[in-house]
């Protein structure tokens, strides 16, 4: 009878032991957990966000693999990243889709997350090469406001890891937070480049191309790049201002910073510099190719009127001047570079309008 006591107090010991093990381990699983809620909480910037999402939260979850799908039609997410100096080509887990049904099987399913062994027809647009694909996935919908923003993708080379019965509690409150954080980070992105963006065209500002000039001169320096540098300026605009009214005037300014930035890449700057003129900034680029991207802004502008609001179509010109950044000299500091190179693309400008107008004209 006493051996049978013994016996049962051990096994209770055991199972006590046993609860009180489980219940310390979930008690760090939940402060690391809350930990990683605080983590992305706390995150004041996209690089920060992206950091924990694809970095702290892996660990701490235990996946092989995240990935976050951000629904981008108009790309604005995209230019902030570029602004921001985000080499987007260095994070293939970051993804943009145009539009919802670039999805692919998932699309019009995305109110709940899916969950299920992978394949490539269902989970493969949110693990594209060069990913490894995963055994199992989940795909969690981003929502704000009932509206989806993207995607919280989920891998793990267990194929049971994350199988359709599974309860999704926990990766929808992560989803959540993601969600309100991705918005939050953005918006606040969003608001720092308001400050060093053109209110009436929507392109850079003046302070903005004056800064990003200093940071490209450096760049260019360190790894022996080329960087080139157009200056720009409606032919005639005052004309345009006295006759038909300054609201027109506002809609050319609109429409001309439009067929720019529609022939540059996402790595170019535009800027609105004052009044009627422009400067782009074209990194990687030698100066011969910065004239023939010039000569095909030039043609776009010059080869179809501008429609008004007003149905009236009228003829607008631009005149460019074109420079490359030269070898510095000596010690020359950044701010005396940047300053010479704006200075020779704007004379260049200048002998284009002594010579007619609407033409390109590059710097010696």
């Amino acid at each position: 009878m006493s051996h049978d006591l013994a016996r049962e107090n051990r096994q209770l010991r055991d199972q006590l032991a046993q609860l009180i093990a489980n219940a310390q381990k979930n008690q760090q699983i939940l402060q690391r957990h809350q930990q990683l809620d605080l983590q992305f909480i706390s995150a004041d910037s996209f690089q920060a966000l992206i950091d924990t999402l694809f970095t702290t939260f892996p660990d701490t979850a235990g996946l092989d693999l995240v990935t976050l799908g951000l629904l981008d039609g108009q790309y604005d997410i995209r230019r902030i990243l570029v602004q921001l100096e985000i080499n987007l080509s260095e994070l293939p887990q970051l993804l943009f889709l145009q539009e919802e049904a670039e999805f692919g099987d998932l699309a019009g399913k995305l109110s709940k997350p899916v969950l299920g062994k992978y394949t490539e027809e269902r989970f493969g647009a949110l693990f594209p090469e060069p990913l490894t694909p995963p055994a199992s996935a989940a795909v969690v919908p981003l929502l704000r406001h009932t509206r989806l923003i993207g995607t919280l993708n989920l891998g793990s080379n267990d194929p049971a890891r994350f199988m359709p019965n599974m309860s999704t509690d926990f990766i929808e409150h992560m989803a959540c937070i993601v969600a309100i954080c991705v918005e939050n980070v953005i918006n606040n992105e969003r608001l720092k480049h308001i400050g060093l963006t053109d209110p009436l065209t929507g392109v850079n500002n003046r302070r903005y191309i004056e800064r990003r000039l200093l940071e490209e001169i450096g760049r260019s320096r360190r790894q022996k790049t080329p960087l080139s540098c157009m200056y720009m300026d409606i032919d005639h605009f005052k004309q345009i201002n006295d006759k038909i009214g300054h609201q027109a005037g506002d809609e050319v300014l609109r429409g001309v910073a439009g067929r720019i930035k529609a022939e540059l890449r996402l790595s170019d700057s535009l800027g609105r510099f004052g009044g009627e003129e422009f400067v782009v900034l074209l990194t990687d680029t030698e100066r011969e190719d910065a004239v023939n991207v010039a000569e095909r802004i030039r043609q776009s502008i010059a080869e179809q009127p501008l429609v008004l609001t007003s149905g009236e179509k009228l003829n607008v010109t631009i005149s460019v001047g074109v420079a490359g950044l030269q070898p510095a000299i000596g010690e020359e500091a950044v701010e005396t570079t940047s300053q010479h190179l704006v200075a020779r693309a704007d004379h260049a400008l200048y002998e284009a309008k002594a010579l007619g107008r609407n033409r390109v004209v590059p710097a010696n």
